[in-house]
């Protein structure tokens, strides 16, 4: 087999790869996913949100190391393993960078990067349905709504934001990310609008992209020091396939510097340790892992008004029942519907801190 591109991985990033590059019809696209497909019903309707953690189905749950300033704890690392990747599990809250982590990056020497570099794309890949602003796009595939913050808890929280200090923004997605307000999120008509609902689907209907599912990419295929094609595993069956043009990673955080050292790059002793052939002796592949820790406050509620009466059975029926047949309800939102933003000390430039709420406990596992 031969096609133009190759790309691995149809999460959140190869699902717009393979729209991009298929878009003018004279490239033929090749996308291989290591999961199943997204057809679950709990990869569709928002409230569910949780489940998908819980599960290894449509989730690798990676697990780190023991960390001495944890405690001697693992933390689970959550990557989405179907369609859409970690879109398709996430919280479906919708945030973008803070404008000046985009300039510290140009500063670097990072060029093109910049705020003013960034935004006409952010612009261009949402469909706002607050409606356009010089910050928000209404004609992008990707439609970002918000919530009805009917649970008066959502109120309540802001307001104690103000009364502590903190400022209100109405859209932490244009003009002023700090202070506290209202939540965008990743859903439309009260399912959850993925990557692969975004921009997969709609290239799947060109007829320039094919597809390939359950299918664990072993390593890339060079000839001297050209990527030419790929080899995967599926069904027990291992497989190769070429590029004439490009063969583009975008197998995650994780999953893609493993297919790099497979391949041959990365910390030459560690490759060699492993019986791989090293190809190109690079430390920093597989290194300088970052992720942002959630710590959750529990505060308890002197009135019946949070979510957990809507945690028993008969109750979670009727969700359910108003999900399918409407699409509307409590199942029609993540529930995340009101964050915000803070410094976390005197002197710091802009934001490092942020705000989830949600007016109901839930625990570390995902358990509400």
């Amino acid at each position: 087999m031969e096609y133009d591109f190759i790309i691995v991985g149809a999460g959140s990033a190869g699902c717009v790869l393979a729209n991009r590059l298929s878009a003018d019809g004279s490239h033929s696209v090749l996308l291989i996913e290591a999961g199943r497909k997204d057809g679950a019903w709990t990869l569709k309707i928002p409230a569910a949100v949780l489940s998908n953690l819980k599960s290894t189905r449509h989730n690798w749950a990676f697990r780190g190391e023991p960390e001495p300033e944890l405690g001697g704890r693992s933390l689970q690392h959550d990557r989405g393993k179907t369609l859409g990747g970690s879109s398709s599990i996430n919280g479906m809250v919708f945030i973008r960078g803070h404008a000046l982590d985009f300039e510290g990056w140009r500063q670097a020497g990072c060029e093109g990067w910049g705020y003013a570099d960034v935004l006409p794309y952010f612009r261009r890949m949402e469909h706002s349905h607050g409606g356009e602003t010089p910050w928000r796009g209404t004609d992008g595939p990707l439609h970002v709504t918000r919530g009805p913050r009917d649970n008066p808890l959502h109120a309540a929280f802001v307001e104690a934001t103000r009364a502590a200090g903190y400022t209100a923004t109405p859209d932490y997605n244009g003009h002023r990310q700090e202070g506290f307000g209202p939540a965008d999120m990743t859903v439309w008509k009260g399912r959850r609008w993925s990557s692969a609902n975004a921009y997969l689907r709609p290239a799947m209907a060109r007829g320039n992209v094919d597809l390939v599912t359950g299918a664990m990419v072993d390593r890339v295929i060079f000839d001297g020091m050209t990527a030419v094609g790929v080899e995967f595993v599926r069904r027990g069956a291992r497989h190769r396939v070429n590029a004439r043009a490009e063969v583009v990673l975008a197998a995650g955080a994780i999953n893609s510097p493993q297919i790099l050292q497979r391949s041959g790059i990365g910390p030459g002793k560690l490759l060699q340790a492993a019986g791989v052939d090293v190809r190109v002796d690079r430390a920093g592949v597989g290194a300088n892992l970052q992720d942002h820790l959630e710590v959750y406050f529990q505060i308890a509620c002197l009135q019946p008004i949070t979510l957990y009466k809507h945690l028993g059975l008969l109750a979670k029926a009727r969700i359910g029942a108003e999900w399918l047949f409407f699409k509307s309800g409590l199942g029609a939102s993540n529930q995340f519907e009101t964050l915000g933003f803070i410094r976390s000390a005197a002197g710091i430039s802009y934001p490092d801190i942020q705000y989830h709420f949600l007016p109901v406990a839930i625990s570390y596992d995902g358990q509400a």
